[in-house]
């Protein structure tokens, strides 16, 4: 069948996939996991009848899908294109799918041996109050997971964001905490990551410091009782097996590539999580890469929980911590496509941004108000604020109307406002 196979068309279908009502509100916050939720869902028909499906979140995937690729591989046998990262990861996925229906294997059998049925996968959540990680921390647990990634800050108390999911969880609940280099140093990470290491759910610590300052990682590495990971592509590797830098790595890309890591990480013994962002769609490939992959041995984030749509008609099965690798043929899943059609989104494909103040606030009595979240990173990675102050507040305002909230709010557009409390 796959000898004789030929792809007839390539469609585009843009859908604005909505979040759930929590994730909503504090995705909302920054403007590229706000344009999360738009997925660029590829089908692909071949002259046989069988269609494959793919995904890649516009704004955030490791790429896109060309022009060039679309028209490239029109007419052509898709089990040609299985290897080429360059076709973007919904055209890639696609492939795969309609390769995998057409041998009546699932995608799993065209990237090796499986070492593993249930492959670890986490919950993940943006910067978000100690009292919203709680709740969902609770809806994780009732969903069958075991791991929670989730973004620490400098203007939110970790150690409060910790308890409070601690409060909602079970023991055997365990944390990622990513920090995105806000920690600045390894003077000043340590002192943090040692405080943190004494609670039992804190389970890895990810990029505490910038990539490039791989003594700083060295330093912390030898200092902290948890694991360090960062993103594979970000230092260069060679440099971090010598100095040992970190404990393992965010594994990210395309399907070639990532196989290409296994192999790299599995020699030197250093395992990682799949990173990869999106629906269900996204969610089952990486479960297959999962299952395949030897040292994919950390939970794989792909944010599937922050949608109140998967986009397929029968969800995936997620227990204690684990999701099943599908064994049906392809990716194993079937796409809704009523969903797709009620999603569907016209030009231009991204969400408009909405209009809130930001205003942290330190025990000191300082207190300052921003417009836009990306300041305020500026701001943090200057090193303008303390890295991990305890007690510090986060406040947002929504656009209410008001005289008073359209005065600050201009005033916070064209820089930060300094104000006491």
């Amino acid at each position: 069948m796959v000898a004789r196979l030929k792809i007839t068309e390539v469609e585009r279908i843009v859908v604005d996939v909505p979040f759930t009502d929590r994730c909503q509100e504090w995705n909302a916050l920054l403007p590229n996991v706000w344009n999360w939720s738009v997925v660029e869902v590829i089908k692909l028909s071949t002259d046989a009848g069988i269609t494959g499906f793919g995904e890649t979140l516009l704004h955030y995937s490791w790429g896109k899908v060309p022009e060039e690729a679309v028209a490239r591989v029109r007419g052509g046998n898709p089990a040609d294109f299985l290897a080429d990262d360059s076709l973007g990861p919904g055209l890639q996925m696609a492939m795969y799918d309609v390769v995998g229906k057409a041998l009546g294997v699932p995608v799993s059998a065209l990237l090796g041996p499986r070492v593993r049925d249930w492959c670890p996968i986490a919950w993940w959540n943006t910067k978000m109050a100690p009292a919203a990680l709680a709740a969902e921390a609770a809806d994780a647990v009732a969903a069958g997971y075991a791991y929670h990634k989730f973004k620490a800050r400098p203007w939110f108390d970790v150690y409060e964001q910790v308890a409070a999911i601690g409060s909602a969880t079970p023991s055997h609940y365990r944390l990622d905490i990513d920090w995105n280099g806000m920690l600045l140093h390894a003077g000043e990470a340590v002192p943090v990551l040692r405080e943190l290491d004494r609670d039992e759910r804190v389970a890895i610590y990810e990029t505490p410091i910038p990539h490039a300052d791989l003594e700083g990682y060295r330093q912390i590495r030898a200092k902290v009782a948890r694991p360090v990971a960062v993103h594979l592509h970000a230092q260069p590797y060679q440099a971090m097996l010598r100095q040992e830098t970190c404990d393992g790595f965010v594994v990210e890309r395309g399907i070639a590539a990532m196989l290409r890591q296994n192999t790299l990480n599995a020699e030197f013994g250093k395992p990682f999580w799949l990173q990869m962002v999106g629906t269900g769609l996204t969610t089952a490939l990486c479960a297959h890469l999962g299952a395949v992959l030897s040292h994919a041995r950390w939970p794989a984030v792909t944010a599937m929980n922050n949608y109140a749509d998967d986009l397929i008609v029968d969800p995936l099965l997620i227990r204690n911590g684990f999701v099943q690798a599908p064994t049906g043929p392809g990716l194993g899943v079937t796409v809704d496509e009523g969903a797709l059609e009620r999603y569907r989104m016209d030009p231009p494909y991204s969400r408009p941004e909405r209009r809130h103040i930001l205003s942290v606030g330190w025990p000191s009595g300082r207190l300052v108000h921003y417009a836009h979240m990306p300041d305020l990173w500026k701001d943090c990675l200057a090193g303008n604020y303390p890295v991990q102050d305890r007690g510090v507040t986060f406040d947002v305002r929504t656009d209410d109307g008001s005289p008073e909230f359209a005065e600050l709010y201009a005033r916070a557009d064209r820089a930060p406002v300094h104000d006491a409390r």
